[in-house]
């Protein structure tokens, strides 16, 4: 008896779907994480969920006086009183003249500090993976910002959202005078 070899054809449309289906793979193979992501100045940012607290209606702001312009004062939300900070401004994205009111407020709580960051319309969850995180290092040298306040770049899609690090943006002195009042 002759044993029939069979030959099998692969076209290279299955060629390129299992290629795909690999990177798809080695993409997931990363720690999974969720994101808020909101706008300031048009552009998309993004804070882990673990470091929010919760997103609420922006309450009635006190003004403290001899505060940087991006402190806007403090608020009372469920009983806390705390400093409230337009992220937009403290990141030097927005003129001031095309500024629109911040309408929620993302309460940032940690052991040292209680914080509520200004958004301008409702934040929106993403589940991406540690791998869809480009490192911010080469980016961030053309910025005045302190390159340890972004963690990175997160690719979803033709999406590029800034993921920030808020405890950095805390660490800076001047700011954590006000907040921990």
């Amino acid at each position: 008896m002759e044993e029939k070899k069979e030959v099998q054809e692969v076209t290279l449309e299955e060629i390129k779907k299992e290629v795909s289906n690999a990177q798809e793979t080695a993409a997931k193979s990363g720690t999974r994480i969720q994101l808020i992501v909101f706008k300031l100045a048009g552009e998309e940012y993004a804070l882990p969920i673990d470091d929010i607290k919760e997103v609420v209606l922006t309450p009635g702001i006190a003004k403290i006086p001899q505060t940087p312009a991006y402190i806007k004062g403090v608020a009372n939300i469920r009983g806390n009183i705390i400093a409230i900070m337009d992220m937009e401004e403290r990141l030097n994205l927005v003129n001031k003249k095309n500024k629109a009111p911040g309408s929620y407020t993302l309460v940032i709580a940690s052991e040292q500090f209680k914080v509520g960051i200004l958004v301008t319309e409702v934040p929106n969850t993403l589940r991406t993976y540690s791998t869809e995180i480009d490192k911010a290092d080469n980016i961030m040298q053309f910025s005045e910002l302190d390159k340890e306040c972004i963690k990175g770049v997160v690719k979803d899609g033709e999406r590029l959202i800034m993921l920030l690090d808020i405890f950095k943006i805390m660490e800076i002195e001047e700011l954590n005078k006000i907040v921990n009042i």
